[in-house]
């Protein structure tokens, strides 16, 4: 009988990729794991490594390594190459040397017959997964950026601290850019179902000293502290690439907060920004459009405006 295996290529090597593919791994999420990076060693010696996690894992994962020419028969293909901030720097600052990177990686990838779809951390990740779908040609439901996903995660690991619960047991989510111009949907934040503002009412004395403006920062702010302490940050986002690609092939049907583009969605288009989505096997197969407040409307419109300025200032042509 014939099986068909699930594929996943990681495209870089680093520690976002490696993190991704260790996460993959132990979690049994696919069947082969190629690992693709612009120095062929390095990917080498990802996939050695990684491959001698077998005897201590649950199941059998296949890694090797492989080129962007080697994608054609790839289920999902994940970007993870990108350049990095220095100190001091915004995402947003590595857009010029992200841009040259992506179009050269996307442009080899689809030349090889890939037909899958793209998960991009790259970042400035809105801005990446935009020129992904303008150069791919792929559907926009094939093309899907981590976004806020690992934001609003940071935002549940708060939340939880403050309300001595588990994280899982927090809803909600950070919308609109993976960078500075992020907010929080409060108005749409549970906790056991219970929202958090509602609680926040009920109970003003006992979390009298807790300030929303100021775990947004902290949510914000999350990924510089850890880049400031040692460089970089790979395991939460490793780990949130490997939750939307479980998604997707296992046809979970999860709601993620991801880079999407919109088409008309909370009023934009020629956008792609961080919104609850359903990952399914096809990709995203919906948006939610949640009901914001004036306020939170206002941030969602001020953030998509700075991604399309970004967006607007590359020249992106369509290939066909």
């Amino acid at each position: 009988m014939k099986t068909k295996s699930r594929k996943v290529a990681v495209v870089g090597s680093g520690n976002v990729g490696s993190s991704c593919a260790y996460s993959m791994v132990n979690q049994a999420i696919c069947d082969e794991i190629m690992m693709v990076d612009r120095t062929y060693d390095r990917a080498m010696a990802q996939a050695l490594d990684l491959s001698h996690c077998m005897d201590f894992a649950g199941t059998r994962t296949k890694v090797y390594a492989g080129t962007a020419g080697d994608c054609g028969s790839m289920d999902v293909v994940i970007l993870t190459a990108g350049a990095n901030p220095k100190p001091g720097q915004t995402r947003l600052d590595v857009l010029d040397a992200a841009a040259v990177i992506t179009k050269e990686i996307v442009t080899d990838i689809m030349a090889s017959g890939f037909d899958g779809i793209f998960v991009v951390a790259a970042n400035p990740v809105d801005i990446v997964t935009y020129m992904v779908w303008k150069i791919s040609g792929l559907p926009r439901h094939r093309v899907i950026g981590t976004g806020t996903s690992i934001d609003s995660s940071r935002l549940k690991t708060l939340l939880s601290e403050v309300f001595s619960i588990d994280p899982r047991s927090v809803n909600g989510y950070a919308l609109g850019e993976h960078g500075e111009s992020q907010f929080v949907a409060w108005s749409h934040v549970t906790i056991g179902g219970k929202p958090l503002l509602q609680i926040l009412e009920q109970h003003r004395e006992r979390f009298s000293s807790l300030d929303l403006d100021d775990l947004a920062r902290k949510t914000k702010d999350a990924g510089w502290e850890i880049f400031t302490r040692k460089g970089s940050t790979h395991f939460g986002i490793g780990s949130a690439l490997a939750y939307i690609t479980r998604s997707i092939l296992n046809d979970e049907h999860k709601i993620i907060a991801v880079s999407a583009i919109l088409d008309g969605e909370y009023g934009q288009t020629e956008v792609c920004t961080g919104v609850p989505a359903i990952i399914s096997g096809g990709g995203i197969q919906e948006l939610l459009e949640l009901n914001l407040n004036e306020q939170e409307t206002a941030k969602f419109i001020a953030s998509c405006g700075i991604i399309r300025a970004g967006i607007q200032s590359l020249q992106l042509e369509e290939t066909v």
